[in-house]
């Protein structure tokens, strides 16, 4: 069995319960997951927790924004992740305008979640989410909040900035974690914001936060995976750190194979 087959010493399943208990004492490690593959690796590799996230329109289907991607797709990509997976969270992400309208739209959407194989659901947005929050977290639902900059909203905030550079602001977004985590959410995204501001939301939430931009003190770093792998073919945001330049090793070994199969290298003997 080669060694990427094996399966890692520790097979028990990450809970809430685990990330509560992590806090002050470890930092944990969130990638994105679109696929059974790439979930299957960064599970073996010990990631805390996956997000299928809506980023997927972008790295996964081409887009410009998230704001095409479907409660379906996110199923079908939430399905996929859950087989590839065997311990890490996993968290999923509600689609543009599948909970927005109302607390029930949210909670018949995130049920399709759930039933797909996620055990949190992610939800963008501040103080106006709260009702949702509260709602979905009574009917037995974990919610992780999302607040700073929020990608479904892209054209009111005028594009990818960082969120909460002013005293107003960042008030609004110290209130806005206050609220989500008072109406039940279980974790907190905190995406694009000064760290200072991050360490304090941090230090005043009960419950963990998840960093993406917004500096060191989170209690949880999320990176998309391609950006991770550096295969991402487009441009990446500057907190991203790139731990393999991917892109170039994919597209040289599928060269390779090109060039065999065109000078007739490939198949060869005993490769049928």
């Amino acid at each position: 069995m080669a060694d990427s087959d094996k399966l890692p010493a520790r097979v028990r399943r990450q809970s809430l319960i685990d990330w509560d208990r992590a806090r002050g004492k470890q930092t944990l490690a969130v990638l994105t997951a679109y696929d059974y593959t790439f979930a299957r690796l960064a599970d073996r590799a010990g990631a805390d927790a996956l997000l299928v996230g809506d980023s997927l329109g972008m790295t996964f289907a081409g887009e410009d924004n998230t704001l095409s991607v479907t409660l379906e797709q996110m199923v079908y990509h939430t399905r996929a992740v859950a087989r590839g997976r065997e311990r890490a969270l996993l968290i999923s992400d509600l689609p543009f305008l599948s909970y927005q309208e109302s607390p029930e739209q949210a909670l018949r959407s995130a049920g399709e979640l759930l039933r797909a194989g996620a055990e949190v659901v992610k939800l963008e947005g501040g103080a106006v989410m709260a009702e949702t929050v509260a709602f979905l977290s009574a009917r037995g639902i974990p919610v992780c909040g999302h607040i700073g900059l929020t990608p479904q909203s892209v054209h009111q905030l005028g594009g990818y900035r960082q969120q909460g550079r002013d005293e107003v602001t960042a008030a609004r977004l110290r209130e806005d974690a206050r609220q989500l985590v008072a109406a039940g959410a279980r974790l907190l995204v905190l995406e694009a914001m000064p760290a200072d501001l991050a360490a304090q939301i941090t230090a005043e939430s009960t419950v963990p936060t998840i960093g993406i931009g917004a500096g060191p003190h989170c209690d949880a770093q999320v990176l998309v995976m391609q950006d991770v792998l550096g295969l991402f073919l487009g441009q990446s945001p500057g907190f991203v750190r790139r731990y393999l330049e991917g892109a170039a090793l994919c597209q040289d070994a599928l060269a390779r194979f090109v060039d065999d199969v065109h000078q007739r290298a490939y198949p060869g003997s005993g490769e049928g």
